[in-house]
């Protein structure tokens, strides 16, 4: 039987954005979500989590969106706002000690507001990134979490056997082909197979409902309301919940 993880990333980035994860998990077929404790969603979502104490929540590490928690992180800023993803994706320099007490900051505010987190991953997959790799380990060696397996230090620490990014193109089917190489009916049905063949795999996806705050912050808008409709309501959800060879958990289950 594979153990299969939901997890909606950018918990906590608006109010919209958290209606959108907690209607997927609590009607649908969400299991996980990461909480991203720099944003102004961060107290909605943790009021919110109260009322679905079986979602397992993480904490989605940011460094490309917002404002840090701390003041003395120079190297990770410009104009006092996080530095864009696209310093990031070029030969970059930071001091890795302010990476960890900004990091470590933002997991602690989340045990602090009376969450456990399940694991850790990052906004824009920014714990992948060069050294930045030696960073989240060595938090994830002190609180004891899994990460997100996606990078080239993940037999380091505890995470899925697999790890799934393309399933966001249930939300722009049309481009199917330009992500995977087939058509969205094809690539479900080779991941259901994968599914009831891996021991256990996170599947990343980004439900939310449009707000202000996310049509004008992000560029990842449209195809998040329909992958909520689609974790809630399409075929492959109600396979996904009948299927026996298929166990929906979270991160607390591996």
């Amino acid at each position: 039987m594979g153990k299969v993880i939901f997890n909606a990333d950018d918990f906590g980035y608006s109010e919209g954005v958290n209606y959108g994860i907690v209607d997927a998990y609590s009607k649908g077929i969400l299991t996980s979500t990461t909480l991203m404790a720099n944003m102004p969603g961060f107290d909605h979502a943790v009021s919110l989590s109260k009322e679905f104490p079986g979602l397992g929540i993480g904490v989605h590490l940011t460094l490309t969106c917002g404002k840090p928690l701390l003041q003395n992180v120079d190297s990770l800023i410009e104009n006092g706002n996080f530095k864009k993803l696209s310093f990031y994706q070029e030969e970059f320099q930071i001091d890795l000690d302010e990476l960890y007490q900004e990091w470590d900051t933002q997991i602690q505010k989340v045990y602090r507001s009376g969450i456990i987190p399940s694991h850790l991953d990052s906004h824009h997959h920014t714990h992948t990134f060069s050294d930045n790799q030696k960073v989240v380990v060595e938090l994830a060696k002190k609180y004891d979490l899994p990460v997100r397996g996606n990078f080239e230090r993940k037999d380091k620490v505890k995470s899925t056997a697999c790890f799934e990014p393309y399933f966001d193109i249930v939300g722009e089917p049309e481009n199917s082909m330009e992500y995977v190489g087939t058509s969205l009916e094809e690539y479900l049905d080779k991941l259901i197979v994968k599914l009831k063949n891996t021991e256990s795999i996170e599947i990343m996806c980004h439900p939310a409902y449009i707000d202000e705050a996310l049509l004008t912050g992000s560029s990842f808008v449209i195809p998040r309301a329909y992958q909520t409709t689609f974790l809630i309501q399409s075929k492959f959800a109600e396979m996904m919940q009948s299927d026996k060879d298929i166990q929906l958990v979270n991160f607390h289950h591996i």
